[in-house]
């Protein structure tokens, strides 16, 4: 404690003493470690940062939303106790998508911050900061953590909880306006005739899908409200989510089932058969339908965009939307159009106008997953009605299956890569064929942009990283077929477990 009554916290030091630290998602940690003084310092940091850089100014309203954790309302409240202290003013607007509040917030050139763990089980959670022009990126991260602030004296306890901390009164604007975005895009009544079911779970999303779906003329059958956090990973399926998927589409006889992750973010989405589709592959289909130009996507994504011949630049990035971002601005500082990007979470991005028809939809360079369903079942409607299922065969039959480990710590993950990630590429080539040559064939190429892509001479790929944001070790294959995909996948895995030891 100093003279003043203050003490002084270093970011990154408090990263490292309390585990929250930044991945590519925000900061993120388990619930008990983000206590209300963590929290509040991180928050104090973001908006220090964005005054300094005179990208707000004192007594600019900040927005707030949260997910259904059970630690976001006390995360929120933490959240807006800095806010306050900074000397801005902060905006309640209660548990909705992460775009929700992004969109609202960028709308009126104020910053945001999402409180969510995303996907990811609720005995962790997250903290997503946004400024006035969207996500923080890589360099704005970095300066955040090179910041020192203070606290003042009698604000927390002795265990970091907040002394008094509370919300101001939630207000529905973002909500509205949300569902407006969609109405005011898509055609009147388009999705007359259709019947959807809306997996509700635990996602902030659920309200607002069922009510733009049903605004445009579906009926919808709305399954599985919880009031546990259910955590819905797009990218790693759980076996009970494709189980009930398909008992759904039988029951109901829905055309389709659209869902969304914890912080309403990365889409699900059905055929008619309660099949899910994988999230790179319904990227391609959005994309197509919005008429994009330019595509930025991670290395781990389908290769089918590349072969559909749809769209004139393909950038490929590392895996996380700040990467996507990032290679966004580049492509629309070099004059592309119509450009937008995807990940193989499903999450979809645009980073210039869209117009269709004589409407506008505004960029929202963040993750979005109301988008999706809605672009898919229009682009089926288009191909003279066809079912998703048919929809899919006018791409190329490139397939791709993925997992992870849990509980895999990223240290390990990297330790294990490291043989593979050297600057000798024969040498790396050597020692993925020794560790799955025998399984899969000579290995051609190695990409170490995120992690290890390694192609093999029959065009398979096998793509092992560790997670940026939790304690897991992902493995990414794609084949020729889906059953190949999959059986590539369980193998590799067997192999990764191996790695523990």
């Amino acid at each position: 404690m100093s003279d003043t009554g203050k003490e002084t916290i270093q970011i990154s030091a408090l990263m490292e003493s309390s585990g929250v630290k930044f991945g590519t998602s925000g900061a993120r940690g388990l619930a008990d470690d983000m206590t209300d003084m963590v929290c509040y310092a991180y928050t104090m940091a973001f908006l220090q940062y964005l005054l300094e850089s005179k990208q707000i100014t004192t007594g600019d309203a900040v927005a707030i939303a949260g997910d259904y954790r059970p630690s976001s309302p006390r995360i929120m409240a933490a959240v807006a106790k800095a806010v306050v202290a900074v000397g801005c003013e902060p905006t309640n607007c209660g548990f909705i998508p992460t775009p929700a509040v992004a969109c609202y917030a960028m709308k009126r050139n104020q910053a945001s911050i999402m409180v969510t763990g995303s996907h990811i089980p609720d005995d962790r959670n997250g903290i997503k900061f946004y400024k006035p022009a969207g996500e923080i990126l890589k360099a704005d991260e970095q300066l955040m953590c090179s910041r020192s602030i203070e606290i003042g004296e009698g604000l927390f306890d002795s265990l970091g909880s907040a002394l008094i901390a509370s919300l101001p009164a939630e207000q529905p604007d973002a909500y509205s306006e949300f569902v407006q975005r969609y109405l005011n895009f898509f055609p009147a009544d388009c999705l007359n005739g259709y019947k959807i079911g809306v997996y509700e779970h635990s996602s902030v999303a659920r309200d607002i899908l069922a009510e733009v779906i049903e605004g445009l003329g579906a009926e919808v059958v709305r399954l599985n409200r919880s009031k546990k956090f259910i955590p819905v990973d797009t990218e790693a399926i759980r076996p009970e989510d494709v189980a009930l998927a398909l008992e759904w589409s039988q029951d109901f006889k829905l055309d389709s089932i659209v869902s969304a992750d914890g912080d309403g973010d990365r889409p699900l989405v059905s055929d008619e058969n309660g099949e899910w589709l994988r999230g790179d592959v319904a990227g391609i289909l959005c994309a197509h339908y919005l008429g994009a130009r330019s595509v930025a996507t991670p290395v781990s994504c389908n290769s089918a965009v590349e072969k559909s011949g749809w769209f004139e630049q393909i950038e490929r990035t590392r895996i996380g939307s700040p990467f996507v971002i990032a290679a966004m601005d580049a492509l629309v500082a070099n004059g592309s159009e119509n450009v937008v990007g995807y990940e193989a979470n499903g999450g979809f991005l645009t980073a210039t106008d869209i117009s269709l028809d004589g409407r506008s939809l505004t960029a929202l360079p963040t993750r979005d997953a109301v988008i999706v369903p809605l672009a898919i079942l229009m682009l089926a409607k288009s191909f003279n009605g066809s079912s998703i299922s048919e929809l899919l065969k006018q791409l190329p039959q490139r397939f791709t299956s993925s997992d992870r480990l849990k509980n895999f710590p990223t240290e390990l993950s990297q330790q294990r890569l490291k043989p593979l990630t050297g600057e000798n590429i024969d040498s790396n080539r050597h020692e993925a064929e020794a560790i799955l040559g025998d399984l899969f064939g000579d290995v051609t190429a190695i990409d170490n942009t995120d992690g290890v892509r390694i192609t093999f001479r029959s065009g398979e790929v096998a793509h092992l990283r560790p997670s940026g944001n939790a304690p897991e070790l992902r493995c990414y294959n794609e084949a020729d077929s889906e059953e190949r995909a999959v059986e590539m996948n369980k193998t590799c895995l067997e192999i990764l477990e191996s790695w523990r030891e």
